[in-house]
């Protein structure tokens, strides 16, 4: 129950899926074509804890990956950095179907501010994170939710959630400006004036499009599988975006090459193209 966060008093506690009906759901997506998946829900890493035997959620994801071998690609939505269990790290270093794109929970770069949010982390478990990961992983790459301007956030603290985008090399930087939600803690702790929010918001911003561009002009002469989302634009596993000079089949995971890019997106040609 984050300071900032209204859901757990609309949703209640979490609730998690039993694996049973994961690997139902999913052979039945995998029947109708679906190649890549997504795990998602409100504190993912908590997976398991209210349910019998308290399965975690790298143990999930290694039997959801056993049982449906159809599945060609699985991602993970936000993760808590200090919650990652002994098994996910052994998918990590192991698991090709497990996409080297992890997504953090990471809402701020500050001891003090994250504190005040109530999360687990702090700023070293971050890097601590993305240190053991890369050596796992050396291909992975990071996204992070950060929240600019949360209350009592000085310049200062604003600095090291600046500091930790640019040193961990976040790469998909999904930065907000603090909004209040009446009735949560926050609302009631002193606030950062709009104006400033929208500023730090705009500086964390600056630093992810150059993490991006960075990452991006690194891919520009590689052969990489593409999930095409349409006909003309797909994704990396590294989930950089791709647009196509040929007109590709939806749903279809295609080894293109990457000529170029614009520091956004990538773009890639049809020469010798294999679909899977």
């Amino acid at each position: 129950r984050c300071t900032f966060c209204i859901i757990p008093y609309g949703r209640g506690n979490s609730r998690s899926v039993p694996l049973g009906a994961i690997v139902e759901q999913a052979q039945s997506l995998v029947e109708n074509g679906y190649q890549e998946f997504v795990l998602t829900g409100v504190d993912i890493t908590a997976y398991g804890e209210d349910l019998p035997g308290t399965p975690t959620l790298g143990q999930m994801c290694r039997r959801l990956l056993a049982a449906v071998p159809g599945i060609k690609r699985l991602r993970l939505s936000s993760l808590d950095p200090v919650e990652i269990d002994d098994d996910m790290w052994r998918l990590i270093e192991h698991e090709k179907r497990l996409m080297p794109h992890l997504h953090i929970s990471l809402q701020a770069g500050d001891d003090m501010v994250l504190k005040r949010m109530k999360r687990r982390h702090l700023r070293h478990d971050v890097y601590d994170f993305v240190a053991r990961a890369r050596k796992l992983r050396p291909d992975v790459v990071f996204g992070a939710d950060i929240i600019a301007g949360f209350p009592t956030e000085t310049d200062e603290m604003a600095e090291n959630s600046r500091l930790l985008l640019e040193e961990c090399d976040i790469t998909y930087a999904h930065v907000f400006p603090y909004s209040e939600r009446p009735g949560t803690p926050a609302a009631k702790m002193p606030q950062v004036p709009g104006n400033l929010r929208k500023t730090r918001a705009a500086n964390l911003r600056s630093v992810g499009e150059a993490n991006l561009a960075r990452h991006l002009k690194d891919l520009v002469g590689q052969r990489l599988s593409v999930l095409a989302e349409n006909e003309s634009t797909g994704r990396t596993e590294t989930y950089a975006p791709v647009t196509f000079d040929f007109a590709a089949e939806p749903g279809k995971i295609i080894d293109v090459m990457i000529t170029g890019s614009d520091g956004k997106k990538l773009q890639a040609s049809i020469e010798e193209t294999t679909a899977q």
